[in-house]
């Protein structure tokens, strides 16, 4: 199913497949293009923290709680790389951006970027090799030629159907020590935390 990767990578002294966002596979030291994981367990880090701005006037539920969420997030798919996208020599921001594409029938280079929260230089480097792969189609707009459609190819469409149900196994078992009710609402905890970082970017 994996087509045979470009044999050298573009960072300065690397010499394996294409680097950073571009989905090459794991052995290249510039293969991981997520947040290096904290070698701090979560209670030191929260020592460490209130070590040092204890004694400022904050709110400090606030802070664990979006500290804790940003630890999750990163724990989250640090572990959904390693289990299911490795396999595929897939990093996050190429998962994230078949995801898009896939979800939404294919899509506008602009609006993938967005969606994917990549700028548009990455995703241009990220599609390219999606393409060279065999997952992904770039076309020119007819009436304006400045803008580029990304859509899934048959190869593609196989891959995220035989991929999302082992990416959703890994998902089930990050919270296999929730209850239903707790997942009900740490969804809806969420949700709203989403919800106001949106209301303060479009208020």
């Amino acid at each position: 199913m994996t087509a045979a990767l470009p044999t050298y990578c573009t960072a300065e002294g690397c010499m394996w497949a294409p680097c950073g966002e571009t989905g090459l596979p794991s052995r290249c030291p510039h293969a991981y293009d997520g947040p290096m994981p904290d070698r701090h367990t979560l209670t030191e880090t929260e020592a460490a923290v209130s070590e040092h701005v204890g004694h400022l006037p904050l709110d400090f539920a606030a802070a664990h709680a979006i500290s804790s969420l940003y630890r999750a997030a990163n724990a989250a798919r640090a572990h959904l790389t390693t289990t299911v996208l490795r396999e595929h020599d897939l990093t996050w921001t190429s998962f994230v951006v078949l995801w898009v594409v896939w979800i939404w029938d294919g899509m506008e280079t602009r609006h993938v970027a967005e969606s994917a929260a990549i700028s548009k230089a990455t995703l241009t480097g990220v599609s390219k090799t999606l393409e060279q792969r065999g997952w992904l189609t770039r076309t020119t707009g007819e009436q304006d030629r400045r803008l580029v459609n990304l859509r899934l190819t048959d190869a593609g469409r196989t891959l995220m159907e035989e991929l999302y149900p082992k990416f959703n196994a890994a998902e089930a078992q990050l919270i296999t020590g929730l209850s239903p009710a707790a997942v009900t609402e740490m969804t809806t905890s969420l949700r709203r935390v989403v919800e106001a970082a949106e209301d303060t970017q479009t208020g």
